[in-house]
């Protein structure tokens, strides 16, 4: 195993220490427990969003904290949940009166350690609202989730709450919104080969040299079937087929197309991919209105990438386009 890390138990305190400095400008780190909030305090009367999860996805989600999307996140230990101990005082600390909308990915042991933090907060006089991310297609059930997976659909569903909360929206409001989002939206992944957890220190997973896995989780999490490797034409059409078939849009809608990397795969090779996801949309009579393209929810070094496609109203438009400014997201400001 080659990393640049120094300890193995030490990559999740000293990678987010490292981001806090980084980016001073936009958020400030909690150590012990360790969660991440903006610089500034919450402005009065503003809905909080929150959310978490274990790391190795990053930017998610701590990159996504700031103007526009999230007032603070949670980062667990490696693939693994956060425990409630830093998501109480993060949603405390991510209160400005209005109450918090926790978005959680559908994973066991978040959607646990979330709903027992809700519990406590609510305690504590913070009303809570939580919207659940089941967008994975690939598979219903799971190593880790009864149900579907959360994936790379969390950011959207990030992205387009944070804007709802930034104009003022109400409690029950940024959260059906972030629900409709999630309604919406379908992804499916692809693994070219696996990534190894630090403190593991060997591969998540084995492929062959020639074998490729679709339906692959952001955890190395079975897939569908493992194949033989394909071109990038192939592989799209493997992913797009059960994304459009499970969300059935109709001719003439408009979506945003989002092509994501797990990490180790080049730019180059996802807007190949985009090239081929666009032309079989179109070719289905579907308006790609907006677009994604590059590692924004990761696992670590695996090579692969997964697509999401998200059906777009003319709300949903407005709030994706709404400004962002946050360490990994930023536009319009």
């Amino acid at each position: 195993m080659k990393k640049l890390i120094n300890d193995p138990k030490a990559v999740v305190d000293e990678s987010v220490e490292g981001f806090g400095q980084a980016h001073a400008a936009h958020v400030k780190v909690n150590p012990d427990p360790l969660f991440v909030t903006r610089k500034d305090a919450p402005r009065a009367g503003k809905v909080g969003l929150v959310s978490g999860g274990g790391s190795g996805h990053e930017p998610l989600h701590a990159g996504y904290v700031g103007y526009g999307m999230l007032d603070a996140a949670v980062p667990g230990p490696m693939f693994t949940s956060p425990t409630p101990d830093a998501i109480i005082p993060a949603t405390i600390a991510a209160n400005a009166g209005a109450g918090v909308v926790h978005i959680v990915k559908n994973y066991t042991g978040d959607v646990l350690n979330f709903e027992t933090a809700a519990e406590m907060a609510e305690a504590e006089g913070v009303d809570v609202r939580t919207v659940l991310v089941n967008d994975d297609v690939a598979v219903e059930d799971s190593l880790y989730t009864a149900g579907r997976r959360g994936v790379a659909g969390t950011v959207l569903v990030e992205k387009i709450a944070g804007a709802a909360a930034e104009r003022g929206d109400d409690l029950d409001a940024v959260a059906a919104i972030g629900n409709r989002v999630n309604e919406n939206v379908r992804s499916m992944g692809v693994a070219l080969a696996a990534c190894t957890v630090p403190h593991a220190g060997v591969p998540s997973f084995e492929l062959a040299e020639d074998e490729i896995e679709i339906g692959i989780g952001i955890h190395g999490e079975p897939g569908r079937h493992k194949i033989p490797m394909e071109n990038a034409d192939g592989i799209t059409d493997r992913l797009l087929e059960p994304i459009l078939t499970d969300l059935k849009p109709a001719a003439g809608e408009k979506v945003l197309l989002f092509v994501n990397g797990m990490g180790g795969t080049p730019i180059s090779e996802l807007y190949i991919v985009y090239r081929h996801a666009a032309k079989v949309l179109a070719e289905a009579g579907l308006v790609v209105e907006r677009s994604l393209v590059g590692n924004y929810i990761t696992a670590l070094e695996m090579q692969g990438c997964s697509i999401s496609v998200l059906r777009l109203d003319d709300e949903m438009t407005e709030l994706w386009d709404a400004p962002v400014n946050t360490p990994a997201l930023r536009w319009g400001m």
